[in-house]
């Protein structure tokens, strides 16, 4: 069974209640419950960053959601290494026409060395490269 990348967009929306994403994301991790799942040290960075001016209990419920990635067995995590940023790099400044974030070129080189081609976000950045998001709205 191919893996799907889980971006930050996944991670966030199911922490917050009121994200607009959140009931997409709850029933993409439902139909993906038996799927592999992979991810990189660089979108965990991402996780607590968007958490990281949310007080103490959003900076804990951040903290305590990447330390289960890390140690579940039902994600795989990419480890952050400087060749990887290299290349992500690379595809930052190859793609000057796009708004990609390094985290997203990261993710994309990741994907595609991997041979992932769905990803659990709602960032349409990812469709521009030829991938397919799980969390889109019908509307």
């Amino acid at each position: 069974m191919a893996a799907v990348f889980v971006d930050t967009a996944f991670f966030v929306a199911s922490l917050v209640s009121r994200d607009q994403w959140r009931q997409l994301a709850m029933d993409a991790r439902e139909r993906l419950s038996d799927t592999p799942l992979l991810t990189t040290d660089e979108v965990l960075v991402e996780v607590l960053t968007a958490f990281s001016n949310m007080g103490i209990a959003g900076r804990r419920l951040a903290a305590e959601l990447v330390r289960e990635v890390l140690e579940t067995s039902k994600v795989r995590v990419i480890p952050q290494s400087r060749q990887s940023f290299l290349n992500g790099l690379a595809r930052y400044e190859n793609r000057s026409d796009k708004s990609y974030s390094i985290q997203d070129c990261i993710a994309m080189n990741v994907m595609e060395a991997e041979g992932i081609t769905q990803v659990l976000t709602s960032d349409h950045n990812f469709e521009q490269e030829g991938f397919t998001i799980l969390m889109k709205s019908s509307m």
